[in-house]
């Protein structure tokens, strides 16, 4: 099968490889489409991400249709749509024709989206799930919310104002990325611009002048220590990113803060396959009834080592203006 391959001097190249053989109780997936993630080129660049490296094909989300199954595969029929974030728990990665894949990690596809929508969901997807479930929001709950249109930003804003959860004030570093928010339906005093000078006192204005309860941190380093900043004593430091400064630790451990570390890849290490196919389903239901709608998404290319290092450099200057970039297979 046709993939794009990570060589031995750490290169990506264009290249064929085995379809992989499917084992028991896994299916075999043609991809239709695939979706790219920070973490895919920062594994090419950072030690701690590269460690979970598990296959030379890289990429960790897809769509497709189920051509093959081992014996003791009994969710799915042969033609079956799904979808799934396959993280390091596949054959191989995404960026390829085909992958295997533990059935209990899969889901039949959303039926009203196409599967070019339905790969942008998995990572943003259950990312934003885990936050939604564990924090247990209510309305009159005060959120910040840091690189709003980012994937996961901009699933979470959805899935937190379909459960009317709107105490929400959200930071962006665009006029572009303010008018994904506020045709979102945030209100204009809810957006602040990163940008500005006196972020902390902005930030704080558009909570009343009170400290938050929540903080949602999805961007790290600087805006760790600004979060940290506006947080009430006692409040709750969402931690998406690991990114998270030695002062801003400083302050949250000095006002008594709870961390919440947010992984979806700890499911996988102890097989707890479940998380990945009930959390798919609970967002196919979502999309389906109109709840929410799939992210904004951009087609950058077909399967070829082009379209990947396009997806790559776009993600890497941070120029996906709020979309989710997608590889057509």
């Amino acid at each position: 099968m046709k993939a794009v391959i990570l060589n031995k001097n750490f290169q990506l190249e264009d290249g064929m490889v085995e379809k992989p053989p499917v084992k028991n109780n896994e299916v075999l997936i043609q991809i239709k489409a695939s979706g790219f993630n920070p973490i895919d080129y920062q594994m090419l660049e950072n030690e701690l991400e590269r460690k979970l490296i598990s296959s030379p094909i890289l990429g960790r989300e897809l769509s497709g249709i189920i051509v093959d199954k081992g014996p003791e595969a009994t969710q799915f029929n042969i033609g079956d749509e799904v979808y799934c974030g396959s993280g390091s728990m596949g054959s191989n990665g995404t960026y390829a024709e085909y992958i295997v894949v533990p059935e209990s990690i899969v889901s039949f596809k959303p039926k009203n989206i196409s599967f070019e929508q339905a790969a942008s969901i998995p990572s943003v997807g259950l990312t934003s799930l885990q936050v939604f479930n564990r924090l247990k929001l209510s309305p009159e709950n005060t959120v910040l919310i840091t690189g709003a249109t980012g994937g996961v930003g901009s699933f979470l804003i959805k899935l937190l104002l379909a459960h009317n959860i709107r105490k929400i004030t959200a930071t962006v570093g665009s006029e572009a990325n303010r008018q994904i928010l506020l045709n979102m339906g945030l209100k204009d005093h809810q957006i602040i611009n990163y940008r500005q000078e006196t972020l902390i006192e902005n930030i704080l204005k558009a909570n009343n002048n009170q400290p938050f309860e929540f903080g949602i941190d999805l961007v790290g380093n600087y805006m760790s220590e600004v979060t940290a900043e506006v947080l009430k004593i006692n409040g709750t430091y969402v931690d998406v990113t690991a990114l998270v400064t030695k002062d801003a630790h400083e302050i949250l451990f000095n006002k008594g803060s709870l961390i919440m570390n947010i992984s979806n890849y700890t499911y996988g290490m102890v097989k707890k396959y479940e998380y990945y196919k009930n959390s798919l389903l609970e967002i196919k239901k979502l999309i389906e009834t109109g709840t929410i709608t799939p992210p904004q998404h951009k087609i950058i290319g077909n399967l070829s080592l082009e379209t990947v290092l396009q997806a790559h450099s776009i993600l890497k200057n941070n120029q996906a203006q709020g979309h989710k970039l997608i590889m057509k297979h």
